[in-house]
């Protein structure tokens, strides 16, 4: 376990967190719950038939004893949670709507952290992106002040540590969401101890190319400094110029970056999601994500190529997000 993660389990010990898994038969949302409640990091909430998980964790030699199962079918304060997602949802569905709907697990899981029987909430190993985010939103729901959600990776290697954003939500960000995604990033990046640096990237450093792209970028660089005038943002720049100091000193030697940025918030999902796939199988950088960010509540998402130290890692992180919160 990298330095990372032994801080974040030292962080979130002892508090008693719970975080659920709505894909409770899912071999490897097992092996990590059994090994979180195993260290007593946080209290696995499985979601599933609960015979069935209970058998595939014998199997496995996995104890369930420090774990809460739920079955979404036979669950005793199920009409608690239709009433509340009926006021939450303000009209759009009716009783008996809501009680079809929160028999699907990733709904079910959401609205338990909703009503706060539980501290958030990691899905994605078996389900799209779209199945874990769509609850979040109708849930739980950006906080104010923010108007989308986004997604970032935190990208470590060794003692080094990125934060890549947004690399899993907003296909084509305007200036408005990509300065939202830089503020909300920078906050990602003091929950992991790092004082941001953040880098607004596009093919174009400081004016070196002028195009509709490069103006979107520039712009939001303007939106952050309003927003927050403390932080140490620049752009549009080039990747090498904010991390390269002799690069950024002959590219942009006014930057405050200086080439040592931290924090890297791309122009579009396409180039987020490839640059972070890049660090990750050319760089041997293990990518940690995508964690979601601007949420009332702690949600986020597995890839459905994660193994189980995966599901354990974001499992910490979710867990420290709610300490955050």
């Amino acid at each position: 376990m990298s330095n990372l993660f032994t801080a974040l389990k030292e962080k979130v010990s002892g508090h008693n967190l719970r975080i659920v898994f709505p894909e409770g038969t899912d071999e490897r949302i097992l092996e990590a719950a059994g090994r979180l409640a195993a260290d007593k990091t946080v209290v696995p909430v499985l979601i599933g038939n609960i015979e069935e998980i209970s058998a595939k964790a014998s199997d496995m030699g996995i104890s369930v004893e420090n774990m809460e199962i739920y079955d979404p079918a036979n669950y005793i304060m199920m009409d608690e949670l239709v009433a509340a997602f009926v006021e939450r949802r303000k009209g759009k569905v009716t009783e008996e709507q809501a009680r079809q709907i929160l028999l699907d697990e990733n709904y079910f899981g959401t609205m338990l952290v909703y009503l706060n029987k539980a501290e958030g909430l990691v899905s994605g190993a078996a389900h799209s992106t779209a199945d874990t985010v769509r609850p979040a939103l109708q849930i739980i729901k950006t906080k104010q002040g923010v108007k989308k959600t986004s997604g970032v990776f935190i990208m470590v290697k060794g003692d080094e540590k990125y934060v890549f954003a947004d690399c899993a939500i907003n296909i084509a960000p305007d200036s408005q969401d990509l300065a939202e995604i830089a503020i909300e990033s920078a906050r990602t990046a003091r929950m992991f101890d790092l004082d941001p640096r953040v880098a607004m990237l596009s093919f174009s450093t400081v004016g070196s190319a002028v195009s509709e792209e490069t103006t979107k970028v520039a712009d939001a660089v303007k939106l952050v400094k309003e927003m927050d005038p403390q932080m140490i943002v620049d752009g549009e720049m080039q990747f090498d110029a904010a991390i390269v100091p002799s690069v950024a000193a002959s590219k942009a030697p006014d930057s405050p970056l200086q080439g040592a940025a931290n924090v890297f918030v791309f122009p579009s999902l396409e180039a987020g999601n490839i640059g972070y796939k890049i660090a990750q199988r050319l760089g041997g950088f293990e990518a940690v994500g995508p964690i979601l960010q601007g949420l009332n509540a702690p949600v986020n998402d597995l890839s459905r190529g994660c193994n189980a130290e995966d599901v354990y890692n974001l499992a910490l992180i979710t867990a420290s997000q709610s300490l955050v919160r």
